[in-house]
């Protein structure tokens, strides 16, 4: 039930994160994914089980992909439409 991860971080994509299975590689990951995706760059290894918590992914999610397809993408989180606002509206200093 135990599976080793490597988890690698996408260098066009803040807060995007590959897993895949450490024995297998990123052989099972389709090369599209990987143009998207850019340059893999490792950022850790794991020991992944059904019921390990994660930070923003279930456990169970990441091992039933990594042992159906073989690798898992974590996807950015979803960001708020009023922080957006935030960067867009110029902000005036009121003295």
């Amino acid at each position: 039930m135990k599976l080793i991860t490597e988890v690698f971080r996408s260098p066009k994509r803040d807060e995007m994160y590959l897993y895949v299975d450490r024995q297998k590689g990123l052989k099972p990951v389709p090369e599209s994914l990987l143009a998207h995706f850019g340059t893999p760059e490792s950022v850790m290894t794991l020991v992944l089980t059904p019921d390990r918590k994660l930070a923003r992914a279930e456990g169970s999610e990441v091992y039933n992909a990594l042992r159906t397809q073989g690798y898992y993408l974590q996807m950015p989180p979803a960001r708020e439409d009023y922080l957006l606002d935030l960067y867009r509206t110029p902000t005036e200093a009121r003295y």
